[in-house]
């Protein structure tokens, strides 16, 4: 299970509709306490897939190293990613499976006309074979 702070929402919000048409990314940081993660924090990255972004995304390894400082500075963890798909749901595809790592928190926003129509978060098993939806709690207007 994890929970997104309004603050991250925003974050999350806003850097899906600047990016649309194109997919967005960021990075989630937080805590977990007994399963349970909570994300106060979201950075929003650079997409830095040199191809075209409508469907695919790369975090830019800079925007990646700084997140984690920025973690450790506020002694707190990466707890997992975002990313947005433009005018599709919210599912985790099979190249989402194949590029995310095991175990984190991958939320993927559904966008739709620049505006958030769903969000559903996924796990990815150690042999990025397969993935369960997690439980995902966030603001909603």
């Amino acid at each position: 299970m994890i929970e997104i702070s309004p603050e991250a929402w925003a974050v999350m919000v806003d850097h899906a509709q600047a990016c649309y048409p194109n997919e967005c990314c960021g990075i989630l940081i937080g805590s977990e306490t007994d399963g349970k993660r909570h994300s106060t924090l979201a950075i929003a990255c650079r997409n830095a897939y040199e191809g075209e972004q409508k469907d695919r995304f790369e975090i830019d390894p800079h925007d990646q190293i700084a997140a984690e400082r920025k973690a450790r500075e506020l002694s707190l963890g990466v707890l997992g990613f975002f990313h947005s798909h433009p005018d599709e749901g919210a599912y985790f595809s099979q190249t989402d499976l194949k590029n995310h790592w095991p175990f984190y928190s991958n939320v993927v926003l559904s966008v739709r006309s620049r505006q958030v129509a769903d969000a559903k978060c996924f796990q990815v098993d150690v042999d990025q074979t397969a993935s369960t939806e997690e439980e995902l709690i966030w603001p909603k207007s």
